[in-house]
């Protein structure tokens, strides 16, 4: 079953030339592909486009069966669809660890109790119950790194769009990260420029390079 289908997707920013110059794409259910290509190639655009974050000038985005337009169209999609940001910091912004992850659940309309339950679910699935009262922006860049991975995955995503997820990792968290991933249902496109990461995590490749994919 496809879960994101990309159709002839054409994107130029103002002033330049096209970075996206007819690409296609399909990810499938428990699908893992890596989507590889020298920076400035398109990819964190490729992730946008597919959240209704950017519209392409032109081609289709269908997201679960139904072709992506407007931008209510895209609500659905945000709520289905998990991105780890290549920026941790991006990502964080609560007091809090366990704020920041109750943030996603209470948009969604989950009360307060209901919201709190899942950030302690999903703290102790990724072992990362000491982080809960931590103070956000105190925590290394390896533990950011993680949380940010917990408040996506509190929103039980059926995607996930993983931009760099590496950034900031030592190998400890890099490790953990790779075997919090192995054992996710979630079809996953991954980002990143770490050869043995994309191998262990997502070893089928893409690559995004002069406007076009190859290899899809």
């Amino acid at each position: 079953m496809a879960l994101i289908q990309l159709d002839d997707i054409r994107f130029a920013y103002p002033g330049h030339e096209a970075v996206l110059d007819g690409v296609s794409l399909t990810l499938r259910q428990g699908q893992r592909l890596s989507l590889t290509g020298p920076n400035g190639a398109g990819k964190s655009t490729l992730f946008r486009i597919m959240l209704g974050l950017q519209r392409p000038d032109a081609g289709r985005v269908t997201a679960f069966g139904k072709e992506r337009r407007q931008e209510a169209d895209f609500h659905e999609v945000r709520r289905r669809v998990g991105l780890v940001f290549q920026d941790a910091d991006d990502q964080l912004f609560c007091p809090t660890v366990a704020e920041d992850i109750a943030f996603g659940p209470l948009n969604l309309g989950k009360s307060r109790e209901e919201a709190l339950a899942i950030v302690d679910t999903v703290l102790i699935d990724l072992d990362l119950t000491h982080l809960r009262d931590r103070i956000t922006h105190k925590l290394s860049g390896g533990e950011k790194r993680l949380v940010t991975l917990a408040t996506v995955l509190a929103m039980e995503p059926e995607v996930l769009l993983l931009d760099e997820p590496t950034n900031a990792l030592d190998s400890r968290n890099e490790a953990r990260l790779l075997e919090i991933l192995n054992s996710l249902p979630q079809a996953i496109l991954l980002v990143s420029h770490n050869p043995d990461f994309r191998a262990r995590i997502a070893p089928e490749e893409i690559r995004l390079e002069d406007g076009r994919l190859h290899g899809a």
